[in-house]
């Protein structure tokens, strides 16, 4: 059997002698660890006992036999070989000698040397060594229970002669024994922490911790204690938590801020021989609003100039206030004075200051001194600390005002003056004043500034200040003139006040209305009566305060006008209405119609204005198509341009003619009606005054100055004359027949006739009427064609043949 004994029980050996003598080495240096020491004795011995008596757990497998069917054999348990307890080691060993750890020993040993302990696992070899023959255990080295607590170890007994093991191979364990040997670490050098001013006692500040490398679970090695080595008697520290607290009721920072506390922390409960480490904490007491601001002085005294801008900052001043930030963060107001309302004070967030500014124009006449009342207060107050008082203090501010030379003061901002247009030159039409605010009240003279005033309208009396006109005024070309008066101390020149006046002119009804553009007026030829065919407004220079209100008459001259009426539409405009049925452009081509027109102003003001109308041509619609005169005679209003043009004209028309008649005598002759479709219509047009008597190829219109002198069996002309059917003859129509109605009366023969070819023939003739003053002017059939003729008879037919008789009558138009 083999067995291991600690070195500790094994008295017969001398290694325990020199363990001993090692062991009181030891206490004698740490005299603080005997209840250590005997309590590892203690456990050394029981756990001897316990382990001789119970089977190492460790060992190997047991031994079993199998039982086979031939033999029948029950199984049964081998015999344990290894017997073995766990051994201790101190750490920290410093004795000459290696520490002895133990013995190992097998009953297969005889004491003859035959065989060999051999020691493997941690650190065999190098941190434990064994006798090989002996099989004791000792420590090479020093051990550190920090590094490694624990090491596992296997041993084995060899035969020498044979190799074989004579024992299987077991497992043992060294434990290291802790000793004292670590003093507590804080995990930081240095902390950092706040806590307010006038906390109450007790009141948490920060929590330190202290770490043991030592066995917590060994002794006291690692229970560490908190004590305060610096701070007191303004903090304390809990000796379990590290918890520092205040212990000083009401600590201020204005009296002290920073604070420097150094804690230790030691460990084996704080007992005398435990180690210790400590650290630093650097505490600050943050600021509370415990202070109410406070001025420096009672009273300010401050100067200014009468004439300084509003808004000047006259001075500043200053409460102090000890706390910081917020905490110091105040306002000032005017609490009452007489100047209150003269002066205004602002607070500066940058420097905490109150500034005192200019509120109201400053009078050294009116008044010389006032005296203000400037509260300072705090903006964020503490509830906690009212009971101290008002955070508010209250100073006195004196402001002297000085006196200076100022300029001429207006007795208005400015002046507005209203003068009628027709007003004579040289008359006053109003009136500035200024005066001196100094006490002695000097002269002051006027004038105009030239620059606002450049064509010289308007003087001013330089003693008084009255504005006169110097030449006449004009509404319509300036309804308004501003200039700019000047006033001037005379004892000093550089002292001069501007002002600047308005001067408004009023109208007066100098102007008559007229129409507002030019019309372009036109008269329909077919227009009925009481059409309106214009609208007129008119417009008026002058600018009654009423409004304008116009009205529209015919002249006095031309009452009853019987071609147009004039309608007044009661809204500043007037109609032109037709009052006949019809109007002809050969009659009449142009009218002219005056209307006067007045305004309601005082003095009335009239016009007469003249509307030229245009009889024209219109479609059915009433829109205009021509305006031209066509009875005109040609020869009179024509030029000699024009005369070419119209030759040019009528020659390319001749040139066409000739050449459709050479195109008709080429192309096949084809019946007139060549289907029941073909439907031709024939307009010929009679428009040509003819050549006179002489001119034969004219046609022949006999028959209609002669209803009488008809054709019966005339051809139609404007059909060939194999296809014509036989013309039906009609009633006679020579008994008083008009010319009009015989050609409507022939013109409904011929539709009505079933004869007739499907042709239509429209002739159209320039019928001028009957019932004229004047005998036909056409050469046609004149008997005195070959001789001269009077025309002094045209003369008397009225202004409209003034034309006529200038061409043709008298020794000057033949000269001409």
């Amino acid at each position: 059997m083999l067995r291991a004994f600690h070195g500790t029980f094994t008295k017969k050996n001398k290694q325990y002698v020199e363990f001993d003598n090692q062991l009181k080495l030891q206490i004698m240096r740490t005299y603080h660890c005997i209840p250590l020491l005997i309590w590892t004795y203690m456990f050394h011995s029981v756990d001897t006992i316990l382990l001789q008596e119970k089977p190492n757990s460790y060992l190997s497998s047991k031994k079993i036999v199998g039982l086979t069917k031939d033999d029948g054999k029950m199984l049964r348990r081998t015999k344990r070989g290894w017997m073995w307890n766990q051994f201790f080691l101190l750490e920290e060993y410093t004795g000459t000698d290696t520490q002895y750890v133990g013995k190992l020993h097998t009953d297969q040993d005889k004491g003859d040397g035959n065989l060999k302990y051999i020691l493997t696992g941690d650190g065999a070899g190098s941190l434990f060594v064994i006798d090989e023959n002996t099989g004791d255990i000792h420590a090479a080295k020093k051990l550190d229970r920090e590094e490694k607590s624990l090491y596992i170890l296997r041993a084995k007994a060899i035969d020498r002669k044979t190799g074989r093991q004579v024992e299987p191979e077991s497992e043992f364990i060294i434990k290291i024994h802790d000793i004292n040997d670590n003093e507590p670490k804080f995990t930081k050098d240095l902390y950092t922490a706040s806590v307010p001013e006038m906390s109450g006692v007790g009141t948490s500040v920060i929590q330190v911790t202290a770490t043991d490398a030592d066995d917590a679970n060994y002794g006291n090695s690692a229970k560490v204690v908190y004590s305060i080595l610096q701070g007191q008697p303004y903090f304390s520290v809990d000796p379990e938590s590290g918890i520092i607290k205040t212990a000083l009721p009401d600590m201020s920072r204005e009296n002290r801020e920073q604070y420097q506390v150094v804690i230790q922390a030691k460990d084996m409960g704080g007992q005398m021989g435990g180690l210790s480490g400590t650290t630093t904490v650097n505490i600050t007491l943050t600021d509370v609003n415990n202070n109410p601001p406070r001025f420096p002085q009672s009273t300010y005294q401050f100067n200014s100039p009468e004439s300084v801008p509003l808004g000047t900052h006259l001075g500043r001043i200053k409460a102090n206030d000890p706390d910081v930030g917020e905490n110091a963060e105040m306002e000032y107001r005017i609490a009452e004075g007489d100047g209150a309302d003269m002066f205004d004070v602002i607070t500066d967030k940058d420097t905490q200051e109150g500034i005192i500014t200019v509120k109201q124009n400053l009078d050294f006449e009116n008044q010389m001194l006032y005296t203000l009342r400037v509260d300072a207060s705090n903006t964020h107050p503490d509830p906690r600390f009212l009971h101290l008082g008002p955070f508010k203090d209250t100073a006195v501010v004196k402001i002297s005002v000085e006196d200076i030379d100022e300029p001429p003061v207006f007795s208005k901002v400015s002046y507005l003056i209203e003068v009628d247009e027709d007003v004579k030159e040289g008359s006053i039409i109003g009136q500035v004043t200024a005066y001196d605010p100094d006490a002695r009240n000097n002269l002051i003279k006027y004038s105009v500034d030239r620059h606002t005033d450049m064509d010289r309208i308007f003087g001013i009396h330089s003693e008084n200040g009255s504005i006169f006109t110097l030449k006449a005024l004009d509404r319509e070309s300036s309804p308004w003139h501003n200039i700019t008066v000047t006033a001037t101390e005379i004892n000093n020149p550089k002292q001069s006040s501007h002002i600047p006046v308005f001067i408004r002119i009023l109208d007066i009804n100098d102007h008559a209305p007229e129409f507002a553009m030019y019309y372009e007026t036109f008269v329909c030829e077919n227009a009925k009566p009481g059409q309106l065919i214009q609208t007129v407004s008119v417009m008026d220079k002058d600018d009654p305060p009423r409004g304008h209100k116009f009205y529209f008459e015919p002249v006095p001259e031309f009452t009853l006008n019987p071609n147009f009426t004039i309608v007044d539409n009661k809204d500043n405009t007037a109609g032109i209405m037709t009052r006949k049925d019809g109007y002809s452009r050969n009659k009449m081509s142009t009218y002219l119609l005056p209307i006067l027109i007045f305004d309601n102003d005082y003095p009335i003001q009239s016009s007469t204005g003249t509307l030229t109308i245009r009889v024209c041509a219109c479609d059915n619609q009433g829109n205009m198509q021509s305006c031209t005169a066509e009875a005109l005679i040609l020869s009179a209003g024509l030029s000699t341009g024009a005369l070419v043009a119209i030759l040019l004209c009528v020659l390319i028309l001749l040139i066409l003619v000739v050449l459709f008649a050479a195109l008709k005598r080429q192309r096949k002759k084809e019946p007139l009606i060549i289907s029941k479709d073909d439907v031709r219509d024939n307009i010929v047009t009679y428009n040509d005054e003819g050549g006179g008597e002489e001119d034969t190829q004219a046609f022949d219109i006999g028959t209609l100055r002669n209803p009488e002198a008809r054709e019966d069996t005339k051809l139609r002309r404007d059909v060939m004359p194999e296809t014509i059917f036989q013309i039906r003859r009609t009633v006679p129509l020579w008994e008083n027949i008009d010319v009009q109605d015989f050609i409507h009366r022939r013109l409904k023969e011929n539709d009505a006739d079933p004869s007739a070819p499907p042709y239509d023939s429209l002739a159209t003739y320039a019928y001028e009427g009957n019932d004229s003053i004047a005998d036909s002017l056409s050469s046609l059939e004149s008997l005195t064609a070959d001789c001269n003729q009077d025309y002094d008879y045209l003369s008397d037919w009225g202004p409209r043949f003034k034309k006529l008789a200038d061409m043709y009558g008298g020794d000057d138009s033949d000269r001409d």
